[in-house]
């Protein structure tokens, strides 16, 4: 079963427990307990510059090395595996502090955190560190002082960095593209509010007032994928994370999903991972 960790569980953490920055050495000396298999209820930055080691999100491995950087949302599930000569930066931050500061910008806005596209990793080559780097540092160095609109200048910075991870993806800014992005986000916050419940890709378009076919349409020229894989996609990650969190039957997972027939989810969770739930908890056991 994993933790569930709150940015006040983490000492040099500031403003109410909304905001917190390490370098990744002290992070790990004051808080050895993150190794463990855990996730939190914030968003997570990290940038390896030193070391090795391997890092599990939402069960997929990605291995770490200099030049490893790492986007995680809220309510992602991870683990680490270290060696013992990592070095690089941390950083915690809530929605809402970074919103509140920001006003009309919000953090899930940028791309890199919208959960379809989401790859938690991306790998820097020698010039991005050298660009992204700095703002890590003065970050560390301003959260030493206690100086007038310190909040300020960390959160700036911080968006700084988002900024230049934004120009690595190297987006396009062609405005079908944007359309198309901010139609999938709409779809996503819809998905996550009620894939519990609602299965049917019709419910989807019907909400945001436009035909399963364009909303399809959409889906398979952003991410290559229909409404109904990105649907089951959802409701089989979250069945993984209460398998491994919670010492629950794998009816009792269907059945908090939305699946009466047991023999259906597990069927589906079958057709998409290859392996029964059953099957699947005894090989993270």
């Amino acid at each position: 079963m994993s933790n569930v960790y709150k940015i006040n569980n983490f000492k040099e953490n500031s403003f109410h427990s909304n905001l917190y920055v390490n370098t990744f050495k002290k992070h790990l000396e004051q808080h050895s307990f993150i190794e463990s298999l855990h996730r939190h209820d914030f968003y997570v930055l990290v940038l390896f510059t030193k070391g090795s080691g391997t890092h599990k999100i939402d069960f997929d491995a990605f291995e770490i090395k200099a030049g490893s950087l790492f986007l995680m949302q809220p309510g992602q599930i991870h683990s680490w595996e270290l060696s013992l000569d990592i070095e690089g930066y941390i950083v915690f931050y809530s929605q809402e502090i970074y919103n509140l500061h920001f006003g009309m910008k919000k953090i899930e806005s940028y791309l890199f955190y919208q959960s379809s596209k989401n790859n938690p990793e991306i790998i820097l080559n020698a010039l991005d560190m050298k660009s992204i780097i700095p703002y890590f540092e003065f970050m560390i160095d301003e959260n030493k002082t206690n100086k007038t609109q310190k909040k300020d200048k960390i959160l700036n910075l911080l968006d700084c960095i988002h900024i230049e991870i934004l120009r690595i993806y190297n987006l396009t800014n062609e405005h079908k593209t944007h359309v198309y992005n901010y139609k999938l986000k709409e779809f996503e916050l819809l998905l996550e509010k009620n894939f519990r419940t609602e299965k049917a890709p019709s419910f989807y378009a019907t909400s945001m007032a436009i035909s399963l076919k364009h909303l399809n349409r959409i889906s398979k020229i952003v991410l290559n994928k229909t409404i109904t894989e990105l649907i089951a996609n959802r409701v089989i990650l979250e069945s993984k994370r209460i398998l491994v969190e919670q010492k629950k039957t794998i009816a009792q997972v269907a059945n908090e999903l939305g699946y009466d027939d047991y023999s259906y989810f597990t069927k589906l969770f079958k057709k998409h991972t290859g392996i029964t739930p059953k099957v699947f908890l005894n090989q993270i056991k």
